[in-house]
């Protein structure tokens, strides 16, 4: 996703243009979203186009506590990546979420609390623009991420 300058003044741009997942169901929703992005003027789609083509490793996973705090009512909550369970929490609200990947104990919590799941080819379906949308992203606090973020700021200083 970064941009080189070169001699002649031409920028070229490293962003992935094919997906190296062999996962089926996530070459589906590149081609789903591929064409959202062209077709409608939502950056939404571009976004959700962007992160699929990500590692696994930069889909960082987020925890249902994280989503409690950010959620906000009537609005469907969409990660790109896997949810987790965090059983600190004891309250729950109903919430609908789209999401990648959820661990069996997230899933049946959600379930269990009148919330809904659905999937990415199911949101394209019920909102192809994102509207009414909440877009979250896990954080990366992998120790690979790390080295790299200190390597860049002692070159910096």
């Amino acid at each position: 996703m970064g941009l080189q300058a070169t001699k002649s003044g031409k920028k070229n741009s490293y962003m992935r243009t094919v997906t190296r997942s062999k996962n089926l169901y996530i070459n589906l929703l590149i081609k789903i979203y591929r064409f959202l992005a062209k077709k409608t003027k939502s950056r939404f789609n571009v976004v959700i186009f962007k992160r699929l083509f990500t590692s696994r490793s930069h889909q960082s996973p987020i925890s249902l506590s994280r989503l409690v705090r950010y959620s906000k009512h009537g609005k469907i909550i969409v990660i790109v990546g896997k949810i987790l369970n965090d059983e600190r929490n004891s309250s729950f609200p109903k919430m609908t979420i789209c999401a990648l990947k959820f661990s069996s104990s997230a899933r049946e919590r959600v379930l269990k609390n009148g919330g809904k799941i659905i999937t990415f080819d199911q949101l394209a379906k019920i909102n192809p623009t994102g509207k009414d949308t909440l877009l979250l992203r896990g954080p990366n606090k992998r120790k690979s991420l790390k080295k790299k973020r200190n390597i860049i700021t002692k070159k910096t200083n």
